[in-house]
């Protein structure tokens, strides 16, 4: 944020400010004022930030208001910077098929341990719809 400020870049500035307003309810929420947040939890926060900002950019776009998305964007790729390297489609196989055969899962009844299971493995390296849609496919 300070260099941000020093460079007088007013979207970098504006979305630190958000995602760190957004950590903060965060952490009031978990167990109030001053707690502290795991990686995971940061990571998540900016994921979540990241989505609200794909859908406005959706419904910015549909309104025709295409000046407004493009700001989004640009917040998008600002809040990518402070993610951790995404997994590649490989290593996300590899990963929701070592924890399918970790758990002995087999049925889509089951698909909650497993998801469980990567989000912890993965660390946030890897987009939650993404994982959930690998674990359909090798569920029955």
């Amino acid at each position: 944020m300070k260099s941000a400020m020093r460079e007088r870049n007013k979207e970098t500035l504006n979305t630190l400010r958000a995602l760190k307003t957004a950590i903060t309810n965060a952490s009031i929420q978990k167990s109030g004022a001053g707690t502290v947040l795991d990686d995971g939890e940061i990571i998540s926060i900016i994921r979540k930030q990241i989505k609200q900002r794909q859908d406005s950019i959706e419904q910015f776009e549909k309104a025709d208001r295409q000046a407004l998305a493009d700001n989004e964007k640009v917040e998008i790729a600002i809040l990518e910077n402070y993610l951790p390297a995404a997994m590649t489609d490989e290593e996300i196989i590899a990963a929701v098929e070592s924890s399918i055969s970790e758990l002995g899962a087999e049925t889509k009844r089951e698909m909650g341990q497993v998801m469980k299971l990567l989000q912890e493995k993965t660390g946030g390296r890897a987009d939650g719809k993404k994982l959930s849609q690998e674990v359909m496919k090798r569920l029955t």
